[in-house]
């Protein structure tokens, strides 16, 4: 089923691929640093302890990519062959990638001789229950799952909760991925940032109040102040703390805003590339393709062997259910922007 969406709509449906890579092309060169809060330089350098090309994503970007492709037909990701799918593509990608989360890699490297969904989510629940850690790597790469649920909140609940399962068995990841695609959704559909604490208030009572506590702790604190960021609940608070506590300017130009709270998740030190890759794809969300700022668009590029440009296509087509309509996405995708 395809929705119907506006050209504003459609705008910020192709931010939220380029959104998110742009905050992970931005933080790779600042990984594991530690917190930048005293005026050094942030800017899209790439180096870092795997020696990125300056706008080349990381990790991050590539796994949302591969859920965008299975996605990007129409394909509804719930279905055990698109979870399949999506594994397969993983495991592939695992063989190639310059760098692998711990925990993924875990998982992944276990079923890589007969890669399957059921195979999968079996080991990283038993991974979970061995060591009680969540990491953040399957929050990092959920925003596609948004794009192909704009019409279905239900339905991206359950894919939600089903593509984080396929490396993360900790229900909390799951919820953590359901919240913030909740949250892109609705930027994409109504243009401001509401969605995140409506998600909340849908889930049962205890559950909203501790996930409320959360969100007013990190809107209290600064990005660098919430530890221990690759946990899957910090690094959502450190991504939601970067854009709630970046000030709209006034003339509300969205360039303004989607670059500063980047600039300020970067700066949280740690696992800078995937807190500003989270608060990329919400930002990207809010404010579309159009906010990404020029000279990161001519830098942006990674595996596999893609650029900016290529990325708002495969944002638009997973949004709209694989339905192609150039015409409506000229403008989008002009290739003397991108």
């Amino acid at each position: 089923m395809s929705l119907s969406l506006t050209t504003e709509q459609l705008d910020r449906a192709a931010g939220v691929l380029a959104g998110t890579a742009c905050g992970d092309a931005l933080g790779a060169g600042y990984e594991f640093g530690p917190p930048r809060i005293n005026g050094e330089e942030v800017a899209m350098v790439g180096g870092g302890p795997f020696g990125w090309e300056p706008g080349e994503w990381t990790d991050d970007t590539s796994m949302a990519i591969i859920i965008a492709e299975v996605a990007s037909d129409g394909t509804d990701l719930r279905a055990p062959a698109a979870l399949d799918a999506i594994t397969a593509k993983f495991v592939n990608w695992m063989h190639q990638a310059k760098d692998v989360g711990a925990q993924t890699s875990q998982v992944l490297s276990a079923v890589q001789a007969a890669p399957a969904a059921s195979s999968a989510a079996a080991v990283a629940v038993d991974l979970f229950r061995r060591t009680g850690r969540t990491g953040n790597g399957s929050l990092m790469r959920t925003a596609p799952v948004a794009l192909r649920y704009l019409h279905d909140e239900a339905g991206l609940v359950e894919a939600a909760h089903a593509v984080s399962s396929l490396t993360h068995g900790d229900r909390e990841a799951a919820e953590a991925c359901a919240l913030w695609c909740l949250a892109i959704r609705y930027a994409v559909l109504h243009g401001n940032f509401d969605g995140l604490y409506a998600a909340v208030a849908d889930l049962p009572s205890a559950r909203a109040d501790m996930w409320a506590s959360r969100l007013r702790q990190a809107e209290s604190a600064q990005p660098h102040e919430i530890d221990h960021n690759g946990w899957v609940v910090a690094a959502l608070m450190a991504a939601w703390s970067a854009i709630s506590g970046t000030v709209v300017p006034a003339d509300s130009y969205p360039d303004g805003h989607l670059r500063k709270a980047l600039d300020r998740a970067v700066r949280c030190g740690g696992d800078t590339d995937t807190v500003a890759a989270i608060a990329g794809g919400l930002l990207g969300a809010r404010w579309g393709a159009s906010a990404v700022p020029r000279e990161w668009r001519r830098l942006l590029h990674g595996w596999p062997g893609l650029r900016g440009r290529d990325l708002l296509r495969l944002a638009l087509l997973t949004a709209c259910g694989g339905q192609s309509d150039d015409t409506n996405w000229q403008t989008i995708l002009d290739p003397d922007s991108w």
